[in-house]
């Protein structure tokens, strides 16, 4: 079984190809520190060849929902030392997402101060999960290009401080919505500055941000999660084909560990520009090591790797509700389905409890 053959990505040996996909799971403090309930819910699913961890704040501008966690103090990065020791000593590799929100977030759990965004744009048809229930989305604040510009810094010291935290790299978040793909897509990025108009002006702010963190952790330590077939968060573009072949191509140019592509999630029947074969469109085009995800099964991702494209496939919810996903492939045991109703916020329910095979 493919999926369960140990593979080289970079510097990391991984025990399998099965890669446990960012989750955010809203149990860290007020502070933005993880607890010993997270060092655990990590220890726990380490047979997983590479963990990504739940999304990050890079610093707290990047905040946007209750009860997540940050990497820009020395509280939260000593907080996460102790889970990356835990990993490791359980023979497991462990990546840091790296998180800025932008528009996605509300006031009400920023200290009443409006999120920022490329262009003063809001996301139209949603609520926003907050501390105090859903709400529709604000108009955000549109950022100034030296803002741009310091984001890009954060996410670099952020990248460093993960590695000080003793992540075994980074993955910039940049897709479903966030702040770098609120930069790529026409409908929220309206800007007349060099990160804004053209294709080129667009993928600007991600290919910077990318090449800080390479420049400052070094090669095959820096990754990607893009979402080129997803509309979700008011994510529209005319021409996704374009503007993410762009993107994928000028990504070739850097030595990163791996690119995440989400598969299209969602409805798109009025939206026919977006491709639903995101690997065959976009996976082909990447020189650097292509990582699958959304909505695999044993059966499917053993598939996907047969093609050839991706040769790592991140599972999210499967993950979430079976600490011991590779053991249950292996044997064909039966999987635990996961608890909706507990996946954000809360203690151990529905997140440290679901049982293991033994």
């Amino acid at each position: 079984m493919k999926l369960l053959e140990k593979t080289i990505i970079g510097n990391l040996a991984l025990q399998n190809k099965m890669a446990m996909a960012p989750m955010t799971r809203s149990r860290a403090s007020e502070q933005g520190l993880v607890s010993d309930l997270t060092v655990l819910y990590y220890t726990q699913r380490a047979s997983a060849g590479l963990l990504i961890t739940e999304a990050i704040n890079i610093s707290e501008q990047a905040k946007g929902s209750p009860s997540t966690p940050g990497i820009y103090t020395k509280a939260q990065i000593d907080a996460w030392q102790k889970v990356t020791k835990a990993v490791h000593e359980k023979g497991g590799k462990i990546i840091a997402q790296l998180w800025h929100t932008g528009r996605v977030g509300h006031s009400v759990d920023r200290g009443g101060i409006l999120p920022v965004a490329p262009s003063a744009i809001a996301i139209a048809g949603q609520q926003h999960f907050t501390s105090q229930g859903p709400k529709d989305y604000e108009t955000p604040r549109a950022l100034e290009t030296n803002e741009v510009k310091q984001i890009i810094q954060d996410y670099k010291q952020a990248a460093l401080n993960a590695i000080d935290a003793g992540f075994d790299g980074v993955e910039l978040h940049a897709a479903f919505g966030y702040l770098p793909n609120q930069f790529l897509v026409e409908s929220a990025n309206q800007r007349t500055d060099e990160y804004g108009g053209s294709i080129e002006n667009r993928s600007r702010f991600v290919l910077e941000v990318m090449q800080a963190m390479v420049e400052a952790i070094g090669e095959n330590k820096v990754a990607i999660k893009l979402s080129p077939s997803i509309p979700f968060n008011s994510m529209i573009d005319s021409n996704p084909t374009d503007l993410f072949s762009y993107l994928i191509n000028e990504l070739n140019n850097l030595p990163l560990l791996y690119v995440q592509l989400m598969n299209a999630l969602f409805p798109t029947d009025n939206l026919p520009q977006y491709p639903r074969d995101v690997m065959g469109v976009f996976g082909k085009l990447s020189k650097n090591l292509v990582m699958a995800n959304g909505g695999y099964t044993s059966e499917t991702g053993e598939h996907e790797l047969e093609k050839g494209i991706a040769k790592l496939i991140s599972y999210g919810a499967l993950f979430l509700a079976n600490p011991d996903l590779p053991k249950r492939f292996e044997t064909q045991a039966e999987l635990n389905h996961p608890d909706r109703a507990t996946m954000y916020g809360g203690g151990e329910k529905g997140y440290t409890d679901y049982p293991t095979l033994n």
